[in-house]
Order: structure tokens, then sequence, then C-alpha cells
């Protein structure tokens, strides 16, 4: 009875302790971890968001670049950083969700070893294709796009960012789902993939939102968009799912973590802070920049985590994709 009470009352200083951690965080300075250079979206979202913790919590928010290897030094660096809270890490969706499976040489498990706090920005990525191209200008559907890749099997070539790229994915979530087979031509970067499809080297690319001016110039002709719902600035362009492929929803986000262990009442006060930064009228025009605003709960983002780990690591097996 005694032990009982003995761990009881451990129990209960533990939490009068954490309480009274979250109360007073932060005490010092927060670093703020970014596996990319500065002036990309990751950096971007992740200065914006330390500005405004910190002037709302009274300690800076330091933004410390660690570029290199999609974003695994930072997020590494993070997994095994102390869980006090003073170390957060801000990180693309294929830091979490790709390099587990991209990666052998990966040193940090983004389910066991961080804490998601959710989402700032998602940029779904636009499946287009040249209306000036002859081979393509009669293609206005994802169905017409489909139809032509069943015509021709294994002879229309389609761009991305580069191999494991998360527009690679897509198309190749979207023909497996079709049952087509499609050239894969990998460039240096989302941009060169612009203009590849502009030169008509590739019949089809799922662009980033790059594409809308070209889009609206008439220069780009959009089919679909990854993501789960229509993008605002194209309103009229329906998503993969409705146009035949239900559950299809894949887009390019930024996000927050912590360490896994970090106290309870800290990762609640991180994320009721950073999710009022995220939806404020000034900051949230800054953000769209570079995406659309979206925030989740942490069960949410856990959720969303591991629904895209386990997809893409089964379109990443069935095309036999490797890391570059």
């Amino acid at each position: 009875m005694q032990r009982t009470l003995r761990l009881l009352a451990i129990v209960a200083g533990l939490c009068v302790t954490t309480e009274a951690l979250a109360q007073k965080y932060p005490v010092r300075p927060v670093k703020i971890m970014v596996g990319f250079s500065a002036g990309g979206p990751v950096d971007v979202v992740a200065r914006i968001i330390a500005d405004r913790l910190g002037n709302k919590l009274g300690q800076a928010f330091v933004v410390e670049n660690r570029a290199g290897a999609n974003g695994m030094i930072a997020a590494e660096g993070v997994a095994h950083a102390e869980a006090d809270g003073y170390t957060m890490l801000a990180c693309n969706s294929s830091t979490i969700t790709l390099n587990k499976t991209l990666f052998k040489d990966i040193r940090y498990d983004p389910e066991k070893d961080l804490a998601p706090l959710t989402t700032i920005v998602s940029a779904p990525l636009v499946l287009v294709v040249n209306p000036e191209n002859p081979k393509t200008a009669d293609i206005k559907t994802v169905a017409d796009l489909v139809a032509a890749a069943k015509a021709k099997p294994g002879e229309l070539a389609y761009g991305s960012g580069g191999n494991g790229n998360l527009a690679h994915l897509a198309m190749e979530l979207l023909s497996q789902k079709a049952g087509v087979k499609m050239i894969h031509v990998p460039y240096r970067g989302g941009a060169a993939s612009e203009v590849g499809i502009l030169a008509q080297e590739v019949l089809a690319v799922f662009d980033p939102l790059s594409a809308v001016p070209l889009v609206k110039a008439g220069k780009l002709r959009a089919l679909a968009v990854s993501s789960a719902e229509r993008l605002p600035s194209l309103p009229d362009v329906p998503t993969v799912a409705e146009a035949g492929y239900p559950g299809f929803d894949l887009s390019f986000w930024v996000g927050f973590f912590m360490p896994k262990a970090t106290p309870a009442p800290i990762l609640e006060a991180l994320h009721r802070e950073i999710i009022a930064a995220a939806t404020d009228p000034m900051l949230k025009e800054r953000l769209e920049t570079q995406g659309v605003v979206s925030v989740l709960s942490p069960v949410e983002y856990a959720a969303k985590i591991a629904k895209e780990t386990t997809e893409l690591a089964e379109v990443v097996a069935a095309a036999n994709i490797k890391a570059e």
C-alpha cells in the first residue's frame, strides 16, 4: 500500500513538473532545423512561422539550415536531439514519407522518432499537357491521356523533376491505377521538366504550382490536380479523384515536428501557436505564396503520414524505383 502511494506521489510530482515546464516554456531560444537551402519553400515557411512564434512566446525561434540528403541530415538531428522542446524540424513531405522507402542508409524513423505538430502549406501538383504539341492537342481530360497511353503502350513519355521525385511517383500512381505504362524522363528539378514539356520533349508532367500562370496563359493545358480538393486558383480543373480515380491524393506539403518524447504540454502549446500563426490573415497571405494553407491536428497529421508512406512504398515497389 505504501509503495503504491509513493508511486502515485512520484507520478503526481512528474505531472506538476511537466505542467510547470510548459507554463514557463520557452526559457531560451528554440532551434528550427531546416533540411533544405535558404530561400526554398521549407525555409520560407519556417522563417514566417519562426518570427510569429518568437513574438508570441518571448524567445527567439532560430532557423538553422542543414541542407542535404533530401532533408535527412536535419531530420536525423532532430530525431536524436534531447526532447526538451528546444529543437524543432521543418521539412517537406518527402523527408517523412519517401526517404524511409528510397534510402537504405536512413538513420531515423519518422513515425517512431518524431512527433508531428501540423502541416502548414500543401502544394498540389497539376497534371498538364502542351496544347501546341500535335501529339497532345486533342488530349483534354485524364481519360484522354489514359486512352492515348493504352493505344501506345510504353511509348508515351512523361517528365518529372527527378527519379523518386513526388511528380514521378504521382504519375506512376496514376499509371498503376489506370493500368497503363508510360516512359519516365527524369529532369534535374521541376523547372527543367516544365521546360521539357514546353519544348515538346515529353507529353505530360505533374507540374508544381508554377504551372498555374502558364495554364492561365494557354501555354499548358491542365487535366487535373493531384490533391483531394480542387485548387482555388484553377477552380474549373477537376481532381484526379474526380476524373475517375477515387482516393488519389498527393501533394507536396511543409510541416513541423518535434522529437518524439517531447512533453505533451509543450507539443500542445506549439501546435496551438503554429495553428494561430498559419490562420492569421496577414501571415496566411504570405504563406499562400508557397501553396494552399492546410493545418491538421497531430492525430490527423500522423494518419496522413501513415497513409502516404504506405501508398508511396507500394508505388516505389511496383515501379522498382531506385534513389539516384
